[in-house]
Protein backbone atom coordinates (compact mmCIF):
# COMPACT_ATOMS: atom_id res chain seq x y z
CA UNK A 1 0.00 0.00 0.00
CA UNK A 2 1.60 3.20 -0.76
CA UNK A 3 1.24 6.09 1.86
CA UNK A 4 0.02 9.09 0.92
CA UNK A 5 2.51 12.11 1.52
CA UNK A 6 1.29 15.61 1.19
CA UNK A 7 3.59 17.38 -1.75
CA UNK A 8 3.33 20.35 -0.19
CA UNK A 9 4.52 19.54 3.50
CA UNK A 10 7.74 21.41 4.69
CA UNK A 11 10.70 18.96 5.11
CA UNK A 12 13.28 18.99 7.71
CA UNK A 13 16.77 18.14 7.09
CA UNK A 14 19.46 17.59 9.79
CA UNK A 15 22.85 19.19 9.46
CA UNK A 16 26.38 18.02 11.37
CA UNK A 17 26.71 20.54 13.87
CA UNK A 18 30.49 22.49 13.55
CA UNK A 19 32.05 25.63 14.54
CA UNK A 20 33.76 28.11 12.15
CA UNK A 21 36.07 31.04 13.43
CA UNK A 22 35.69 33.65 10.45
CA UNK A 23 37.13 37.23 9.55
CA UNK A 24 35.66 40.05 8.86
CA UNK A 25 36.46 40.87 4.92
CA UNK A 26 34.26 43.64 4.48
CA UNK A 27 31.08 45.88 6.17
CA UNK A 28 28.43 47.63 4.17
CA UNK A 29 25.78 49.08 5.70
CA UNK A 30 22.91 48.71 2.92
CA UNK A 31 20.34 50.84 4.78
CA UNK A 32 21.05 53.47 7.61
CA UNK A 33 20.05 50.61 10.46
CA UNK A 34 20.65 47.14 8.74
CA UNK A 35 24.68 46.39 8.66
CA UNK A 36 25.75 43.56 6.07
CA UNK A 37 29.28 41.66 7.16
CA UNK A 38 31.18 39.88 5.01
CA UNK A 39 33.30 37.41 6.70
CA UNK A 40 35.73 34.47 5.23
CA UNK A 41 37.15 31.56 6.90
CA UNK A 42 36.56 26.79 6.03
CA UNK A 43 32.79 26.73 5.21
CA UNK A 44 33.40 23.33 3.99
CA UNK A 45 30.53 20.95 4.52
CA UNK A 46 28.21 24.47 5.19
CA UNK A 47 24.70 24.20 4.35
CA UNK A 48 21.63 26.01 4.50
CA UNK A 49 19.13 24.34 2.52
CA UNK A 50 16.29 26.42 3.78
CA UNK A 51 15.31 30.35 3.56
CA UNK A 52 15.20 30.73 7.40
CA UNK A 53 17.80 28.69 8.55
CA UNK A 54 20.10 30.26 11.00
CA UNK A 55 23.64 30.18 12.81
CA UNK A 56 24.64 30.73 16.16
CA UNK A 57 26.96 33.91 16.48
CA UNK A 58 28.88 34.17 19.35
CA UNK A 59 29.89 36.82 21.44
CA UNK A 60 32.94 36.65 23.98
CA UNK A 61 33.54 38.68 27.21
CA UNK A 62 35.74 41.76 27.09
CA UNK A 63 39.27 40.15 26.90
CA UNK A 64 38.58 37.28 25.65
CA UNK A 65 39.58 35.85 21.83
CA UNK A 66 37.60 34.33 19.83
CA UNK A 67 37.87 30.72 19.15
CA UNK A 68 36.27 27.58 19.01
CA UNK A 69 35.14 24.61 21.18
CA UNK A 70 34.58 21.09 21.64
CA UNK A 71 30.76 20.08 20.75
CA UNK A 72 29.33 18.29 23.81
CA UNK A 73 25.95 16.55 24.59
CA UNK A 74 24.73 20.43 25.58
CA UNK A 75 26.63 21.79 22.94
CA UNK A 76 29.74 23.87 22.47
CA UNK A 77 32.17 23.51 26.01
CA UNK A 78 33.89 26.91 26.68
CA UNK A 79 35.93 27.15 29.96
CA UNK A 80 35.36 28.86 33.25
CA UNK A 81 35.22 33.00 32.08
CA UNK A 82 35.39 32.72 28.36
CA UNK A 83 31.48 31.47 27.77
CA UNK A 84 30.02 34.00 25.27
CA UNK A 85 26.60 35.30 24.47
CA UNK A 86 24.99 33.80 21.33
CA UNK A 87 22.35 34.82 18.59
CA UNK A 88 20.65 33.71 15.85
CA UNK A 89 21.21 34.98 12.72
CA UNK A 90 20.28 33.57 9.06
CA UNK A 91 23.24 32.95 6.91
CA UNK A 92 22.20 35.26 3.97
CA UNK A 93 24.19 34.52 1.09
CA UNK A 94 27.44 32.04 1.20
CA UNK A 95 29.81 30.68 -1.29
CA UNK A 96 31.77 26.97 -0.25
CA UNK A 97 34.45 27.12 -2.90
CA UNK A 98 35.13 30.72 -2.08
CA UNK A 99 34.75 30.39 1.59
CA UNK A 100 32.68 33.34 2.40
CA UNK A 101 29.47 34.11 4.37
CA UNK A 102 27.35 37.29 4.60
CA UNK A 103 25.21 38.31 7.63
CA UNK A 104 22.72 41.14 8.06
CA UNK A 105 22.77 42.65 11.52
CA UNK A 106 20.01 45.27 12.76
CA UNK A 107 21.95 48.32 14.27
CA UNK A 108 19.42 49.02 17.23
CA UNK A 109 21.59 49.62 19.94
CA UNK A 110 21.75 47.40 22.66
CA UNK A 111 22.33 44.11 23.03
CA UNK A 112 25.75 42.05 22.25
CA UNK A 113 25.02 40.96 17.98
CA UNK A 114 23.93 44.89 17.47
CA UNK A 115 27.01 46.20 19.76
CA UNK A 116 29.51 44.16 17.51
CA UNK A 117 28.19 44.67 14.12
CA UNK A 118 28.04 48.66 15.17
CA UNK A 119 31.97 49.03 15.74
CA UNK A 120 33.02 45.56 13.43
CA UNK A 121 36.19 46.01 11.78
CA UNK A 122 37.68 44.30 9.06
CA UNK A 123 40.35 41.80 10.24
CA UNK A 124 37.66 40.88 13.65
CA UNK A 125 37.39 37.68 13.63
CA UNK A 126 33.61 35.94 14.70
CA UNK A 127 33.21 32.48 15.44
CA UNK A 128 29.60 30.99 13.92
CA UNK A 129 28.19 27.24 14.40
CA UNK A 130 25.42 25.71 12.40
CA UNK A 131 22.97 25.98 10.85
CA UNK A 132 21.53 22.45 12.72
CA UNK A 133 19.09 22.09 10.61
CA UNK A 134 16.86 23.68 7.69
CA UNK A 135 12.81 23.18 7.00
CA UNK A 136 12.39 23.17 3.33
CA UNK A 137 9.48 24.54 1.63
CA UNK A 138 8.73 23.09 -1.40
CA UNK A 139 7.99 25.13 -4.25
CA UNK A 140 4.92 23.73 -4.96
CA UNK A 141 2.02 26.38 -3.45
CA UNK A 142 -0.02 28.76 -5.98
CA UNK A 143 1.66 31.63 -3.71
CA UNK A 144 3.56 32.60 -0.76
CA UNK A 145 2.43 35.23 1.96
CA UNK A 146 5.63 36.62 3.56
CA UNK A 147 5.28 38.72 6.47
CA UNK A 148 8.01 40.14 9.54
CA UNK A 149 10.06 43.31 10.73
CA UNK A 150 13.01 44.14 9.80
CA UNK A 151 15.13 41.42 12.31
CA UNK A 152 12.79 39.17 9.45
CA UNK A 153 14.01 40.63 6.29
CA UNK A 154 17.10 38.34 6.22
CA UNK A 155 14.84 35.31 6.15
CA UNK A 156 12.48 36.98 3.90
CA UNK A 157 15.04 38.04 1.76
CA UNK A 158 16.48 35.11 1.13
CA UNK A 159 12.76 33.81 0.03
CA UNK A 160 11.84 36.08 -2.40
CA UNK A 161 15.67 35.78 -3.97
CA UNK A 162 15.39 31.95 -3.98
CA UNK A 163 11.69 31.15 -5.44
CA UNK A 164 11.54 30.64 -8.84
CA UNK A 165 10.43 32.97 -11.74
CA UNK A 166 6.79 33.48 -11.55
CA UNK A 167 5.99 32.55 -8.21
CA UNK A 168 3.60 34.67 -6.79
CA UNK A 169 4.74 36.32 -3.37
CA UNK A 170 2.89 38.96 -0.86
CA UNK A 171 5.42 40.41 1.13
CA UNK A 172 4.64 42.77 4.08
CA UNK A 173 7.23 44.11 6.11
CA UNK A 174 7.65 46.66 8.99
CA UNK A 175 10.41 49.01 9.13
CA UNK A 176 11.38 52.17 10.87
CA UNK A 177 10.36 54.43 7.87
CA UNK A 178 10.89 54.66 4.42
CA UNK A 179 14.87 54.78 4.23
CA UNK A 180 14.79 51.40 5.94
CA UNK A 181 13.00 49.79 2.89
CA UNK A 182 15.24 46.77 0.96
CA UNK A 183 14.34 45.52 -2.10
CA UNK A 184 15.38 42.60 -3.83
CA UNK A 185 16.68 40.93 -7.09
CA UNK A 186 13.92 38.28 -7.80
CA UNK A 187 11.82 37.29 -11.01
CA UNK A 188 9.01 36.17 -9.04
CA UNK A 189 5.73 38.22 -9.35
CA UNK A 190 6.19 40.20 -6.26
CA UNK A 191 3.86 42.62 -4.45
CA UNK A 192 6.28 43.96 -1.94
CA UNK A 193 4.35 46.07 1.05
CA UNK A 194 6.22 48.41 3.74
CA UNK A 195 4.68 49.47 6.69
CA UNK A 196 6.64 52.20 8.64
CA UNK A 197 6.86 52.90 12.11
CA UNK A 198 8.06 56.60 11.64
CA UNK A 199 9.28 57.08 15.42
CA UNK A 200 7.32 54.41 17.15
CA UNK A 201 9.04 51.53 19.38
CA UNK A 202 9.62 48.15 17.58
CA UNK A 203 6.92 45.74 18.96
CA UNK A 204 4.12 48.55 20.21
CA UNK A 205 2.28 48.56 17.13
CA UNK A 206 -0.27 46.52 15.25
CA UNK A 207 1.03 47.96 12.18
CA UNK A 208 1.41 44.13 10.38
CA UNK A 209 -1.68 43.06 11.83
CA UNK A 210 -3.72 45.54 10.08
CA UNK A 211 -1.55 45.39 6.76
CA UNK A 212 -2.45 42.07 6.64
CA UNK A 213 -6.35 42.25 6.95
CA UNK A 214 -6.52 45.07 4.72
CA UNK A 215 -4.84 42.48 1.94
CA UNK A 216 -6.39 41.40 -1.01
CA UNK A 217 -4.97 37.65 -1.06
CA UNK A 218 -4.55 35.69 -4.38
CA UNK A 219 -6.99 32.90 -4.57
CA UNK A 220 -5.30 29.17 -4.21
CA UNK A 221 -3.34 27.64 -1.51
CA UNK A 222 -0.31 29.62 0.56
CA UNK A 223 2.62 29.10 2.46
CA UNK A 224 2.15 32.13 5.35
CA UNK A 225 5.83 32.75 7.00
CA UNK A 226 5.53 35.14 9.72
CA UNK A 227 8.51 36.19 11.79
CA UNK A 228 9.60 39.08 14.19
CA UNK A 229 8.42 40.23 17.41
CA UNK A 230 6.91 37.28 19.02
CA UNK A 231 2.77 38.21 20.11
CA UNK A 232 2.59 40.22 16.48
CA UNK A 233 3.53 37.25 14.84
CA UNK A 234 1.10 34.88 16.97
CA UNK A 235 -1.78 37.60 16.36
CA UNK A 236 -1.01 37.47 12.50
CA UNK A 237 -1.05 33.54 12.38
CA UNK A 238 -4.28 33.34 14.33
CA UNK A 239 -5.98 35.98 11.89
CA UNK A 240 -4.35 33.99 8.64
CA UNK A 241 -5.73 30.58 10.34
CA UNK A 242 -8.74 31.47 11.93
CA UNK A 243 -10.45 34.56 9.46
CA UNK A 244 -8.68 34.11 6.16
CA UNK A 245 -8.85 30.45 6.31
CA UNK A 246 -5.20 29.41 5.66
CA UNK A 247 -4.25 25.62 6.51
CA UNK A 248 -2.34 25.68 9.72
CA UNK A 249 -0.59 22.92 8.40
CA UNK A 250 0.85 25.65 5.95
CA UNK A 251 1.71 28.85 8.52
CA UNK A 252 5.01 29.00 9.82
CA UNK A 253 4.93 31.72 12.43
CA UNK A 254 8.64 31.99 14.99
CA UNK A 255 8.98 34.65 17.51
CA UNK A 256 12.38 36.21 16.74
CA UNK A 257 12.26 38.51 19.71
CA UNK A 258 9.64 39.59 21.88
CA UNK A 259 9.58 42.79 23.25
CA UNK A 260 11.15 43.97 26.72
CA UNK A 261 12.85 40.41 27.25
CA UNK A 262 16.45 40.09 25.94
CA UNK A 263 17.12 36.89 23.89
CA UNK A 264 13.75 36.01 24.32
CA UNK A 265 12.84 33.85 21.01
CA UNK A 266 11.07 30.41 19.93
CA UNK A 267 12.46 27.99 17.92
CA UNK A 268 12.68 28.67 14.36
Amino acid sequence: MTENLDPRAPIRIRHDTRMRLLEVTDVVDITPRMRRISLHGDMTGFASAGHADHIKAFFFPDGVEPHTAPIGERGAEFAPGEKPEMRDYTPRYWDVAKGTLELDFVLHGDGPASSWAAQAEIGQKLVIGGPRGSLVVPAAFDWYLLVGDETALPAIGRRIEELPAGARVVAIIEVADQAEEQRFETQTDLDLIYCHRNGLAAGTTDLLLQAVKRQAFPSGTAYAYIAGESSISKAVRAHLTEERGFNPEYVKAAGYWLLGVADAKEPH
